[in-house]
Formats: C-alpha cells, sequence, structure tokens
C-alpha cells in the first residue's frame, strides 16, 4: 500500500544577479532567476525560456568546482522544491521513494529516518541537491555500494518542449540511463524515485596509522568494512583511515563531546586558521600537514548512517578527483606522493582515496569498472593549476575518468575515448534538445556541439 507524506519547503535564497558556486572558483550573472514550487510552473518556465530561443541551466548547492551551471540568461533553482511526495514497495518489497528533484540531501535523510528508511549510501558532504548529486556521478565510499545515481530506479524529465517524460529500465530504457548521469544536458530531473533500504546504524572508526601499513591492509579493510575511505597527508607517511559497518548496537554519537569538538573545531576552525597560514606563507604547508596528521584523534562511534556518512566543511577549497580502474590504485597514489615531493608542491590538504563499485550507466565514471577515486585539493587562495596539472597526468596515464563536478582538463575527444557510450549520450542530447536550451558554453565545449549545429 503507498502513502503520501505531506513536507515543509525550507526557505529559498534570495534572488540575485550575480551567482558564485560554493568554492568561488565560478561565477555568473544570470538574466532571469526562477524557483518554481511545483512541476506545472516547472513547466512554464522552460517553455518560456524555449520559445525565446534562451538557454536555462539548473542550480543546487553551487558545489561542482566546473562551470555546469553557469550562465548569463535563466538560471533555475528547485529550493521550492522539496520532499518525499510518494513510497511505495517494488516487487522485491524496497521501499521505492518518490522524491522532489530539489530536495537536499540534508533534508532527504532526516524524512527518510522519520519514515523509517535510509539510503544506501551517501558522500562526505550532504548540503547538495538529489538531483544535482546524481546527475554529476557523486559517490561515496564502499566497494558493496555503486555511485549514487545506482540507487535511481526511475525519474521525471522535463523536456526541452516542457513535456513530462518518464524514465525507469522499462520506461525510456536508453533515456534512463543516459538520464542517471547527464550533467543536466537532457532536461530539468522534477522527481526521482530512489532504491531505499531500512533505516541503519553504523560503527564508525578513525584513527591515524602510517601509509605502508593501510596499503598492507588495504584489501581487508575494503572488504571487512562495508565502508572504507582514507586520508594521506602530503609531506608525510601518516594516513587517517576511516572505517563504518552496520550495527545493531545503540547510538551514542550524539552525547560524544569530543567528536563533535573535533569535527567542529579541530577540522574546521583550527584548520581554516592553519590553512590561512598557508596561504599568506607558502613554505609552512610541510609543517601544517605535520601538525594536522599528528591532530588524528580516534574515534569510535555508533549513529544512524545519514548522520555518520556526512562531515561539516567550512574550509573551503579547489578540488579534482578522478575515477581509475580499482586495480591501478595503489601504483597511481604512490605516484602521487612522489610527484608532490618532487616537485615541493607547497600543498597541505589531505589526498581522499575512496572505493566504488562498477555499473552500467553512461556517463557514469565506474562505468564497467570497480573503481578507486581519488582527490586532491588546494584551499581556496593558494595556486592551484600547476599541480592540479601534474596530477591530472598521472591520472592519465591509468584510464582516469574525472568526477564531472570537479576540475578537470579534459576535451571531448579524450572523453569518447573513455565512455564507451560516449556518442549514444550525445545522440540522445540531440533529439531531446535539439537547439540546446539546457547547454551553456562550458557544456558546449566539454560535449563539442557547435553553435551552429543545435
Amino acid at each position: 500500500m503507498s502513502h503520501r507524506i505531506q513536507t515543509a519547503t525550507p526557505k529559498a535564497p534570495g534572488e540575485g544577479r550575480k551567482w558564485h558556486n560554493w568554492s568561488g572558483s565560478v561565477t555568473g550573472h544570470p538574466k532571469n532567476f526562477a524557483q518554481p514550487q511545483s512541476v506545472e510552473e516547472l513547466r512554464q518556465i522552460v517553455q518560456q525560456t524555449a520559445k525565446a530561443g534562451g538557454q536555462l541551466r539548473v542550480v543546487g548547492a553551487g558545489h561542482s568546482f566546473t562551470p555546469l551551471v553557469q550562465t548569463d540568461d535563466t538560471l533555475l533553482s528547485l529550493d521550492n522544491w522539496q520532499g518525499i511526495e510518494h513510497i511505495e514497495k517494488d516487487e522485491n518489497q524496497h521501499d521505492i521513494v518518490t522524491v522532489r528533484a530539489g530536495t537536499r540531501l540534508n533534508h532527504l535523510g532526516k524524512l527518510l529516518h522519520a519514515n523509517g528508511l535510509a539510503q544506501e549510501n551517501l558522500g562526505d558532504i550532504d548540503v547538495q541537491s538529489i538531483a544535482g548529486a546524481i546527475s554529476t556521478g557523486t559517490h561515496g565510499t564502499g566497494v558493496g555500494f555503486g555511485t549514487i545515481a545506482t540507487q535511481v530506479v526511475g525519474l521525471t524529465l522535463i523536456t526541452a518542449q516542457g513535456e513530462e517524460l518518464e524514465c525507469s529500465s522499462e520506461q525510456n530504457p536508453d533515456i534512463f540511463q543516459a538520464a542517471q548521469v547527464s550533467l543536466g544536458s537532457l532536461g530539468v530531473l522534477a522527481r526521482i524515485k530512489l532504491r531505499t533500504v531500512p533505516s541503519k546504524r553504523l560503527h564508525y572508526r578513525s584513527q591515524r596509522e602510517t601509509l605502508t601499513t593501510c596499503l598492507e591492509n588495504l584489501e581487508r579493510y575494503k572488504q571487512e568494512n562495508s565502508h572504507f575511505e582514507f586520508y594521506l597527508f602530503p609531506h608525510t607517511q601518516w594516513v587517517q583511515t576511516k572505517f563504518a559497518r552496520e550495527t545493531e548496537a545503540a547510538p551514542n554519537a550524539g552525547g560524544n563531546i569530543w567528536s563533535t569538538l573535533n569535527q567542529v573545531v579541530l577540522e574546521n576552525w583550527l584548520y581554516g586558521l592553519l590553512s590561512e597560514s598557508c596561504r599568506l606563507f607558502p613554505r609552512l604547508t610541510p609543517t601544517v600537514s605535520h601538525i594536522s596528521a599528528l591532530g588524528i584523534s580516534n574515534v569510535d562511534e555508533v549513529d544512524y548512517s545519514h548522520l555518520v556518512f556526512a562531515t561539516p566543511r567550512w574550509v573551503r577549497f579547489q578540488e579534482m578527483e578522478y575515477n581509475i580502474p580499482a586495480e591501478h590504485f595503489t601504483t597511481v597514489l604512490n605516484e602521487i606522493h612522489q610527484c608532490i615531493e618532487k616537485n615541493k608542491f607547497q600543498v597541505h590538504f589531505p589526498i581522499e582515496c575512496r572505493f566504488v563499485r562498477e555499473d552500467g550507466i553512461w556517463l557514469s565514471p565506474a562505468y564497467q569498472r570497480n573503481s578507486a577515486y581519488i582527490a586532491v585539493h588546494m584551499y581556496r587562495g593558494m595556486p592551484y593549476k600547476e599541480y592540479f596539472q601534474a596530477i591530472e597526468e598521472i591520472f592519465q596515464r591509468y584510464q582516469g575518468r574525472p568526477h564531472w563536478g570537479k576540475m578537470h582538463t579534459l576535451t571531448a575527444d579524450r572523453l569518447a575515448t573513455l565512455y564507451p557510450r560516449w556518442d549514444d549520450f550525445l545522440n540522445i542530447r540531440a533529439q531531446l534538445d535539439p537547439d540546446g536550451v539546457f547547454l551553456n558554453p562550458y557544456l558546449r565545449s566539454l560535449l563539442a556541439i557547435p553553435q551552429a549545429n543545435v
């Protein structure tokens, strides 16, 4: 039996002529800013934009580091279109939840938990909208889990003609596989159907250990824990390992003062001060990296999964992240570590390492390969291009595919060699949006779509 749920909608951001993303790497000056509160309003906005020969991009939390949503035309926010609409059982007795596409992940986690449900996996930031998270291939970690987009079993797409197109593995299956990770180039996601799991608790542990110890135990760590990741601190031999597995134990994180102090004060406020010191005095970066590594505390706590996955991120940075075949992980990480030392890159932000199961989504970086993700960061305001370029060259030697929301320099020619269904995706895009309503200059360049041929 299905049922409907009434949910409150968080207050939407104020209108403004200037927009910038979270890191400050991208700015735009949209002439129109729209915040529909219904599918009908959304359809009308799309139709009006298309009729005027304009372009429309959809913005969520602005956590992409690339100009995916940058536009001087119409910028559309779905912040007024949030909440759960419907819950029902599928033939396998999984709970399928119909979610409004603008729903932020942190809001969704609370709503699901109130109904005894959860997403099977999430990343370590939960401020994004569900539509933005799946459209860019956002992921968590765990060799038994795919990206967030693999949780999607159906979606409603508003096409350039303003029509509602239902997509799933049964309805319009090719469009479905293209739309699960689409960069927002096929239309506007209005509703998303998610396969959920019963609400679960995770036993989370974190500790400091050497890189050598971590790599020696890597396969065991990956197999024995449902979720495993680690952070390598540049200019040191230290890593922070993070483990999580399901448990029946009672939550205890809420009363863990040290855990709260560590996340809010040490990992944000104090780390922000240290980062600013590195920006003003770059020669301090090795010392700060050592201090940060030595400051890693042991954490051992239990809480509900949506609270364990995410951590506060107040210190702003630029980021590049690549997906590589899992079998190349150790080789690539060692080359990155050596590259930093050889070039004396002044970087103190740790290198993030996560692991994801393969999938069959056309533009997913994990398409048809079990994957490792490696992310490098640079504190906002510090030079990053030379560092990112050197690391990107390493990724490219091992068939690296970039995270769509993170910085990279790949062009359509190279991307076409990395994605077997690249041309199929382009054909679907051309059929759904022949006039390029959902494109911007960045996407035209990325997808190699000339202005004259749309």
